[in-house]
C-alpha cells in the first residue's frame, strides 16, 4: 500500500473514532471535572459521588457484580476447557457446543424466564409444594429475597463461554511437550496444573476476565428486569431525567469509565505483552486422551448439566412465550401460540423490529467499510502509527456501552454538537447507527485482519506492478480474497447490534423510535399479556442471533479467496 492511501484510509478511521467515541466519552470526562459557575477543574462532583451513600453502595455493588460474575465464571469455565483440551468422553464435539448456547440471547431476556422459575408462583415452588418441602400457601420469593446472586447467576451463565473460548484457545496454543516432560519429572497432576499450565493460559484466562468483568460490572438490563435500582448502572439511567441541572451522573458515569478502563488495560499491559505465560509456538498437536468407563460419562454429565443449567433462562423464556396460564405449576397448564402471532402482530413489535433493521443496517454498512479500511493500513502498511490505530479499534471493548450512550444522549440536547444527528421527531437513526458501529467495530476490524493475514500479498504486489491503484487492488483482490472473513464480521456486528441494550435504552426515548430491546423492556411492565408478548420477542430475538451466529461461524469457516471453497 503506498503511503499517500495509508494516510487517507487512517484519517477515515481516526475521525469516525474521535468523533464516535473518543469525544463523548471526553464530553463525560469533562462535565465531571469542570466547575459550570467558573469552568475551573474540581474534583468535588466525583468525591460528592464517592460521599453519597446512595451512590457509594451502587458502585459498590456493580464491583460486587462484576468481581462475583466473573469468578463464578472462571470456576465454570476453566475445568470444562482443561477437561475438553485433555480428554475424550462420549459425544464431547456436541456437549463442547452446547456450552456456548449462553451466547444466542441476552441476559436481560433469560432474565425473563428465571422470574417465571423462580417467582413465588413459578415453577421452583411448585417443585417443592409437590415434594412437600413448602407450604404451597406460603411460598417464598427468590427473586425478591436474592436478587445480587441472582443477577451473579444470571450474568455468570451468560458470559461464562467468553472465558471459556479465551481459555480453549490458550490451551490450544500450549505445547504438550510440556506437560509430557513435567510428568516424566515425577509432578503430580495437581503440580502440573499449578506450575505449568496455569502459568501458561493466564493471559488467556486474564483476557477473557477482563471481557466478563467489564460486561457484569456495567451489565444494565439484567438489573431492571430483576428490579434492583441499587447498582451503579442503574443509577446512571435514572440519572437521565436529571441531566441538564444534576451533575453527579457524569461523576458516577466517570468512575464507572476509569474503573472499566482500568481493568482492561491493566489486563493488557500485564498479560498482553507476551512476558507472562510464554512458551514455544506447539510442535505437535495435543491429543485427547479418552475417558473410559464411569469417568467417561460423568465427564459428559459435567458438560451436560452445565449446558443444562445454562439453558434454563432460554427454556423459561420459551415457555413463557407458549403459556395461556402459568401460575403454581412445574409447566404451563395451558400452551398457545397466540403470543407469537400477537408479538408479530403488535403496534409496538413490528415497528420495533423494522427500527431495529434500520439502526442495525447502517451500523454494519459503517463498521465494515471503516473495519476494512483500519484492518488494510494495520496489515499491509509501513505507518508507524498504525500500532496506535490497531489499540484505539480495540478501545470500544474497554469501554461500557452505557458511557458512550451517556455521552452521546448529553451531546444531543439542544443546543450541542450532536443534535444534528437527531432527525425528524425526534429520530435516533444516526445517533444509534453511530453508537452500534463504533461499539461493533473491533469485531469488524479483527475478522479483516485475520482475513488479510491469510491472503498472499503477492497477488496486490504483482497487481500493483501492472499498473493497477490501490483502490483497484483493493477492489479487485483484497475484497474478494477475505470476502468470508468479512462476511462473519459484519454478520456478528449486526446481529449485536440488534440486541444492544445500554445505547437503546438511553437513546431511543419515544415509542415510534424503539428497537427491540425497548420494546422488550416496554412490554414487560405492561399489564395483561405484555410479559409473555416480551416472552415472544425475545423468542424471535434468540433464533435470529442463533442463524447469525451459525453463519457466522460457517463463513469464518470458509476460505475466501480466487477459487477458494
Amino acid at each position: 500500500m503506498d503511503r499517500r492511501t495509508a494516510w487517507i484510509l487512517c484519517t477515515a478511521v481516526g475521525l469516525l473514532l474521535a468523533v464516535g467515541f473518543l469525544y463523548p466519552a471526553f464530553c463525560v470526562l469533562r462535565e465531571a471535572f469542570v466547575d459550570p459557575l467558573d469552568g475551573g477543574f474540581t474534583f468535588g462532583y466525583v468525591l460528592a459521588v464517592l460521599r453519597d451513600p446512595l451512590y457509594r453502595d451502587g458502585l459498590t455493588n456493580a464491583l460486587l457484580l462484576g468481581l462475583a460474575s466473573t469468578l463464578v465464571a472462571g470456576l465454570l469455565a476453566l475445568p470444562l476447557a482443561l477437561l475438553n483440551h485433555r480428554y475424550s468422553f462420549p459425544g464431547r464435539g456436541f456437549l463442547a457446543l452446547a456450552l456456548l448456547v449462553p451466547m444466542i440471547l441476552p441476559p436481560f431476556v433469560g432474565a425473563i424466564g428465571i422470574k417465571c422459575i423462580l417467582g413465588t408462583e413459578g415453577s421452583f415452588n411448585a417443585v417443592l409444594a409437590g415434594l412437600g418441602w413448602m407450604d404451597p400457601l406460603h411460598p417464598r420469593d427468590w427473586m425478591a429475597e436474592n436478587r445480587l446472586l441472582g443477577i451473579v447467576v444470571m450474568n455468570a451463565l451468560h458470559l461464562y463461554p467468553i472465558l471459556y473460548l479465551n481459555l480453549a484457545a490458550a490451551l490450544a496454543q500450549m505445547d504438550p511437550a510440556m506437560e509430557q516432560a513435567a510428568a516424566n519429572l515425577g509432578c503430580s497432576p495437581w503440580r502440573r496444573l499449578t506450575r505449568v499450565t496455569l502459568p501458561i493460559i493466564t493471559p488467556g484466562l486474564f483476557a477473557g476476565g477482563a471481557l466478563v468483568f467489564i460486561w457484569a460490572f456495567t451489565e444494565l438490563g439484567v438489573p431492571l428486569v430483576f428490579d434492583f435500582p441499587r447498582v451503579a448502572p442503574v443509577q446512571i439511567l435514572d440519572g437521565i431525567k436529571n441531566l441538564d441541572r444534576n451533575p453527579l451522573p457524569y461523576a458516577l458515569t466517570t468512575i464507572v469509565l476509569v474503573v472499566a478502563s482500568g481493568v482492561f488495560l491493566a489486563s493488557k499491559l500485564l498479560f498482553g505483552s507476551g512476558r507472562h505465560g510464554a512458551a514455544p509456538r506447539p510442535s505437535l498437536r495435543s491429543t485427547p486422551q479418552p475417558l473410559l468407563g464411569w469417568r467417561g460419562w460423568a465427564c459428559s454429565g459435567l458438560f451436560a448439566g452445565v449446558a443444562a443449567l445454562a439453558c434454563l433462562p432460554h427454556l423459561g423464556v420459551i415457555l413463557m412465550s407458549v403459556s395461556g396460564h402459568w401460575h403454581n405449576s412445574v409447566l404451563p397448564a395451558e400452551l398457545t401460540l397466540a403470543h407469537w402471532q400477537e408479538a408479530l402482530g403488535s403496534a409496538l413489535v413490528v415497528p420495533s423490529i423494522q427500527n431495529s433493521l434500520s439502526y442495525a443496517g447502517l451500523a454494519t454498512a459503517i463498521a465494515v467499510v471503516m473495519g476494512v479500511a483500519a484492518a488494510w493500513v494495520i496489515a499491509r502498511s509501513d505507518l508507524r502509527i498504525r500500532h496506535l490505530l490497531d489499540t484505539l479499534t480495540m478501545l470500544p471493548l474497554a469501554v461500557p456501552g452505557l458511557v458512550l450512550a451517556f455521552g452521546y444522549l448529553s451531546l444531543s440536547q439542544e443546543g450541542k454538537p450532536f443534535a444534528i444527528l437527531v432527525g425528524a421527531g425526534g429520530s435516533p437513526l444516526l445517533l444509534l447507527a453511530l453508537a452500534y458501529a463504533v461499539r461493533r467495530l473491533p469485531y469488524v476490524t479483527r475478522a479483516a485482519i485475520a482475513g488479510l493475514q491469510q491472503c498472499d500479498p503477492v497477488l496486490e504486489q504483482a497487481a500493483r506492478s501492472m499498473g493497477a491503484s490501490g483502490w483497484s487492488t483493493l477492489r479487485r483482490i483484497s475484497l474478494p480474497l477475505l470476502g468470508a472473513h468479512l462476511a462473519a464480521g459484519g454478520v456478528l456486528a449486526f446481529a449485536f447490534s440488534m440486541l444492544e441494550v445500554s445505547d437503546s435504552l438511553i437513546l431511543a426515548q419515544r415509542a415510534e423510535h424503539f428497537p427491540i430491546t425497548k420494546a422488550t423492556f416496554s412490554l414487560m411492565s405492561a399489564l395483561g399479556d405484555g410479559p409473555q408478548l416480551a416472552a415472544a420477542l425475545g423468542v424471535w430475538s434468540m433464533a435470529f442471533l442463533s442463524a447469525a451466529l451459525i453463519g457466522a461461524s460457517l463463513l469464518s469457516g470458509k476460505r475466501g479467496g480466487l477459487g477458494g471453497e
